[in-house]
Formats: C-alpha cells, sequence, structure tokens
C-alpha cells in the first residue's frame, strides 16, 4: 500500500514534469516564431532588391503606374 507522503511525492514530480513540458513547448514555439520572422524577412529583402521584374519595388511601382496610365 502507498503512503500518503508517496502519494505527494509523486504528484509533486508529476507537477514538475508538466512545467518543463510547458517550458519545452514554449521554446519551441518562439523558436518556430523567430524562423518564421526570418524567412518573412528574407523574402522581403528579396522583393526589395529584385522586385516583380528583377528590378526592384520602385521600378515595379513605375511599370504599374504606366500601366495605370495606358488603361
Amino acid at each position: 500500500r502507498i503512503s500518503e507522503r508517496e502519494r505527494e511525492t509523486e504528484r509533486q514530480r508529476e507537477r514538475e514534469r508538466k512545467k518543463e513540458r510547458k517550458k519545452e513547448r514554449k521554446k519551441e514555439r518562439k523558436k518556430g516564431r523567430k524562423k518564421e520572422r526570418k524567412r518573412r524577412e528574407s523574402v522581403l529583402e528579396a522583393q526589395i532588391t529584385k522586385g516583380r521584374w528583377g528590378r526592384g519595388i520602385e521600378r515595379d511601382r513605375e511599370k504599374e503606374r504606366k500601366r495605370e496610365r495606358m488603361g
């Protein structure tokens, strides 16, 4: 038969494990967000330097304006 003290220590251990798991999940989420931000930034950089036609965003805007004027 398990004594009350042993049961309590087991519960304590479970709580500790739960906390650890929670911390790990939080860390993973943070890492994921960091990676996602980095990826988004690199995509943005590529758009700025290349744009749709490989000449940068300013050139893209010029083309868009020209297209608007043309009809």
